[in-house]
This record gives structure tokens, C-alpha cells and sequence, in this order.
């Protein structure tokens, strides 16, 4: 019964999806890259949220959480104040200049070779660190579901390569095929999807929990569990409370505003009214993923305390524990089409930078949009079957949430420092660029290998290393700029691409939203 409902979902969301991308015209770069530049509010929102919103979210935050308790949550929540600065001050400048991709803006503000370099770091991240990562957790939870070892008698390593490279043909099918138009329309179906069977978790286990009550959960949870319901945390904790304040708030502005995964959604917006919408719409549900990708992980650790092997297992174990057989096919069907969503975004992207910021500048500059296109899909091709095969080499990490955030800082920090000197000063040269993105990426390796081998225990949280390096990368770029400014300053050009008339509530709207924000973490320190 629950494969047949898993194959039945997922074939309807194709369907659909293939349908909706008939209209639009894929052999061109922004039809192809960007959706035609008409994705509206509701898409955007949904898009983003799925884009963000998978396995490597629901599994390794919830394993998080099993172990530390609510004060993960730094990770979704703040993302909602990371989103508003996005819709109120980069979405603007993005839309103005009409870019396709971030290093095109990175082109023009500094120079070509800043953006190849960035462009290099972005696939760099996506090929080792986020496509592996979101096969793997996404095989985890699929095997542990649908129990694929004892279906088709196979050991559990075995299960977990035959998951990585079925998730994988599927999603380089849709991604690379499919263009982004065809991304995010399955995004959005599945968001709804996702957000109707995340919160189903969290009440089915609190009904077991509280015997067919779920207030009768609820206080059982509080009662028997408070220290997981502490939102500040001891400075040991993986998200110490004084992060939020240095390299958090960094790294959400990174994912949220600068990452070309996440913010090609909002380029696609067909005027600056619907993205600044589709951004503060998401950023409003992002306040309630804490119900997803955090609570599950607390009532787990209540259900089975420290019989588990690994706390990656808590989640699909609570999934399979609680959900009744009738849903698990439907639910499985949505976390797949999840887990597909952040690896053909991931992979979307991929092919995106490379066709226009490698391909058409390095190897043909005469391409035509065609042949930009199909170079991309060749490239996305090879690098999906590469993050098929390192993905299952992974079981062998510790916590995955937390060597996902930690290895980003490579290259999130180091982008991010480039594109905030960019918006924000008119004279730094293009040099300043290049040695901050270089010694940015550079220092935080040294201190990644550091920390992990002779000096470990030795240095601050990577968050605080994190904001120490940008503050640095900063002063850096602002001497040279002082020292050997460009020869004229920059302006930003209106390429008249869409309408950037702002939404008259942004500003109202995003405020209520941070205030919320405070209130939840007042309400639970």
C-alpha cells in the first residue's frame, strides 16, 4: 500500500511539473535558468522553502535536536530575519542590474576573473559538500522508512548506494532536463506536501506520547524533558547563544541572500513586488519549521532515550514508529520529492554557473544560448554522478547538520564579504576582491584542519572564527580600496529586465516578523 501511494504522488507532481514548463521556452538562457522571469509570490515562497526545507534539514536538525534540544533552532529561526534583510535591501540591487546568476553581479562590480573564482568556490561546495550530503540523508531516511534492507534482503550500507543512485537519476532527470521552471513548480506542490506531513509528525507522536492527548503530550514532553526546552543552551552546545550575535547571523545572510541554490528563485520573480512577497511569505512559515525540523527530534529522544546507534536515526525512526502504514507512502513520496527538490536546486545551479560564468567566458565565447544550455546540462550530468558516489561515504560522519554548516564556512564567508564591500562601497578594486574571496577560503581551511587535528579544543566556535574572518576580509578590502581605489566609481546599472517598484508592507511586515523572532527566544531562554 505504501509504495503504491509513494509512486502514485510522485508520478502526479512529474506530471504536473512537465506540464507546467510546455509554455516556456528552455532552449533560452532566461527560460532555461531563470523560468522566463515569471515566478510570482506564491512560487517563489514555495520554492524556496523545499529548496531549503529537505532531508539534510529534517533528518540532521531533528538529530540535533535529539541530542541538544531546542536551542537548534538558532537554525531556522533566524533564517526569518536573514530573509527580510534580503527582500528589503539585496533583492532591489539584484533585480536592478537583471542578473541570472550572483557572480554576474560580481562581474560587473569588480571583474571577471572575481567572478570565475566564485563561481569555482560555489561548484566546489555544491560537488563536496551539499550534493553528497543531501543523497545521503535522503537514502537514510527512505531505507530506514520503507526498511529496503530486510524488502529486498540486502545489508544497510548496500540499501543506502541502491537509494543514493535511484535519488539521484531521478532528481538529474528533473534538474537537468527540466530547467528551473520545472523545479520550482514541483518545489511548490511538494512544499504543501511537506509542510501538511512535517506537522503530521510531531502530532502523531504527541498523541502516542500523551495516550490519544496531544496536551496531554505536550506537558508529559515539558515535564519529563525540560532541559530540551532550553533555547539558550550551556556554552557547550553546538550553537553557543553568543553566536547568534557573530558568524549565525552571517551565515544565514550567506545561504539566504547570496546563495545562488537558494536566491535563483527570487531572481525568477517577474517584477521586485512578487519576490519581496515570495521572500516574506516564506520567511513567515520559516518561524514555524522549528514544529518540523526540531520538535520531532525532542519527542524521539522522550519515545527511545539512547537505544539508538546514531542520532541521524531519530527521525526516520519516529517516522516509522508513529505514522500509520496507510501514510507512509504518501509521506516518503513527499520527503522524496524534498529530497529532490534541494538536489536538482543544487544541481539547477550548478549547470547555471557553469554555462554562463565558465562555459560561455573560458571555453566559448561565441556560445549561443543553445549551446550555453546544453554545455550546462553536460557539466550537471558529470557532477551529479560524482556527488553519487561520495554520498554514501558519508555514513561514516558523526553529526551531519553540523559538518554540513561547518565545512560552508569555506567558501560562504569569503563570498559573502565580497558582495557586502560591493553593495555598500563605490571605489574598492577588483584586487581587494580576489585577496579577501582567496585568504578568506584559505584561513578558514587552515583552521578547519587545525581544529580537527593538532590544536583541536584550542580555538573559539567556528561560528565566532567565522565572524572573525569576515570582520578581517573587511578591513582588508576597505585599506586597499583606501590605498589603490578603482579608477571610476561604481554605479549600478537598471537594465529595465523587470519592474523594481517595491511592495508598499515590506518594511511593515518584515519588522512584525524579527519582533516575532525575539519573542520566541524571550519565551523560551
Amino acid at each position: 500500500m505504501g509504495i503504491i501511494s509513494f509512486l502514485g504522488f510522485t508520478l502526479l507532481v512529474g506530471v504536473i511539473a512537465y506540464v507546467s514548463t510546455l509554455k516556456t521556452d528552455e532552449r533560452t538562457s532566461d527560460g532555461y535558468f531563470l523560468g522566463g522571469r515569471s515566478l510570482t509570490g506564491v512560487v517563489i515562497a514555495g520554492s524556496l522553502l523545499l529548496t531549503n526545507l529537505s532531508t539534510e534539514q529534517i533528518v540532521g536538525l531533528n538529530g540535533s535536536a535529539f541530542t541538544e534540544g531546542i536551542l537548534v533552532m538558532a537554525w531556522e529561526t533566524l533564517a526569518a530575519i536573514a530573509m527580510v534583510i534580503t527582500a528589503v535591501f539585496l533583492l532591489p540591487r539584484y533585480l536592478k542590474g537583471g542578473i541570472t546568476t550572483v557572480p554576474q553581479f560580481l562581474e560587473r562590480r569588480y571583474d571577471t576573473t572575481t567572478k570565475a573564482i566564485t563561481s569555482g568556490l560555489f561548484l566546489t561546495g555544491y560537488a563536496i559538500v551539499l550534493l553528497p550530503i543531501v543523497l545521503y540523508t535522503g537514502s537514510l531516511a527512505l531505507s530506514t522508512m520503507f526498511d529496503i534492507p530486510e524488502m529486498l534482503g540486502v545489508s544497510k550500507n548496500a540499501s543506502i548506494w541502491i537509494c543514493v543512485f535511484g535519488i539521484g537519476i531521478v532528481g538529474s532527470i528533473y534538474a537537468i532536463f527540466g530547467g528551473l521552471k520545472a523545479v520550482a513548480v514541483s518545489d511548490t506542490i511538494n512544499a504543501v506536501g511537506l509542510l501538511i506531513g512535517g506537522i503530521m509528525i510531531p502530532i502523531f507522536g504527541l498523541l502516542e506520547i500523551g495516550d490519544g492527548s496531544i496536551g496531554e503530550g505536550i506537558t508529559t514532553l515539558f515535564k519529563e524533558n525540560p532541559e530540551k526546552f532550553n533555547s539558550i543552551g550551556s556554552s557547550e552546545a553546538s550553537v553557543p547563544f553568543a553566536t547568534i550575535f557573530t558568524g549565525m547571523m552571517l551565515v544565514q545572510l550567506f545561504y539566504w541572500g547570496t546563495n545562488q541554490a537558494i536566491i535563483q528563485r527570487a531572481l525568477g520573480a517577474k517584477n521586485l513586488k512578487e519576490g519581496q512577497k515570495g521572500l516574506i511569505l516564506a520567511s513567515f512559515i520559516k518561524i514555524l519549521g522549528p514544529l518540523i525540523v526540531v520538535l520531532p527530534g525532542i519527542i524521539a529522544f522522550h519515545m527511545f532515550g539512547d537505544t539508538l546507534d546514531k542520532a541521524d536515526e531519530a527521525y526516520p525512526m519516529l517516522v516509522s514508529k508513529v505514522l500509520p502504514l496507510s501514510l507512509v507512502g504518501f509521506f516518503a513520496a513527499v520527503l522524496f520529492g524534498a529530497i529532490l527538490s534541494s538536489f536538482n536546486s543544487a544541481l539547477n545551479s550548478s549547470v547555471t554557473l557553469f554555462g554562463i560564468d565558465i562555459y560561455k567566458e573560458y571555453f566559448n565565447k561565441e556560445a549561443s544560448e543553445r549551446q550555453t544550455v546544453k554545455a550546462g546540462k553536460l557539466f550537471g550530468t558529470g557532477l551529479a554522478l560524482f556527488a553519487m558516489i561520495i554520498a554514501p561515504f558519508l555514513q561514516h560522519a558523526e553529526s551531519i547538520f553540523s559538518y554540513l554548516q561547518q565545512v560552508n564556512g569555506c567558501y560562504s564567508i569569503p563570498i559573502l564579504t565580497i558582495i557586502v564591500v560591493g553593495y555598500l562601497t563605490k571605489n574598492v578594486p577588483a584586487i581587494a576582491a580576489k585577496i579577501a574571496i582567496i585568504s578568506g577560503a584559505v584561513l578558514y581551511l587552515i583552521y578547519v584542519v587545525l581544529d580537527s587535528t593538532v590544536m583541536k579544543g584550542q580555538f573559539p566556535h567556528f561560528l565566532h572564527v567565522m565572524a572573525i574572518l569576515f570582520v578581517v576580509n573587511i578591513v582588508v578590502m576597505l585599506i586597499i580600496g583606501k590605498l589603490y581605489p578603482r579608477e571610476t566609481a561604481y554605479e549600478q546599472q537598471y537594465t529595465k529586465e523587470v519592474d523594481i517598484t517595491p511592495w508598499k508592507s515590506v518594511k511593515l511586515i518584515g519588522g512584525a516578523i524579527c519582533v516575532i523572532v525575539v519573542g520566541i527566544y524571550i519565551y523560551f531562554s
